[in-house]
């Protein structure tokens, strides 16, 4: 049995702590999607600007490589939101199911500190640290 494991009230999440997370949740998405439609209305301007006839001077080659390095940018802030999104998205379906707060590797409760500095958590912190130790 995981070591977070509480027994008794303590480890338990009541109905106004899921409330909290809920909430924290969806503001955390509504904040997410916000970024990821500013990222792309910022992306299409960036590619009509490069694209138009703007300037009667050639395009440099420092240009393009500016360019590209931004792209690249915008693709790995694009790529980490939407990972930040789908992890919101299952947390707040463990929520409705009412398994939020439960690891999904030893069902044992996540402790409360964590789901408030990792609200989308889904491991408690020792098995998070077991699955971080095997990627390395």
């Amino acid at each position: 049995m995981c070591p977070e494991r509480r027994a008794g009230k303590e480890g338990t999440l009541d109905k106004k702590d899921l409330k909290h997370f809920e909430e924290r949740l969806l503001s955390e998405r509504e904040r997410l999607v916000r970024d990821m439609e500013r990222l792309e209305e910022t992306t299409s301007n960036q590619q009509r600007e490069s694209s138009g006839d703007l300037s009667a001077y050639s395009f440099h080659m420092a240009d393009a490589g500016t360019d590209a390095n931004e792209r690249e940018k915008t693709f790995h802030l694009a790529s980490r939101d939407t990972r930040l999104l789908y992890h919101i998205d299952q947390a707040l379906e463990r929520v409705h199911r009412g398994e939020y707060g439960v690891c999904e590797t030893c069902a044992g409760e996540i402790s409360h500190a964590r789901l408030e500095v990792v609200p989308h958590a889904r491991l408690c912190l020792p098995c998070k640290e077991k699955e971080d130790s095997r990627k390395r």
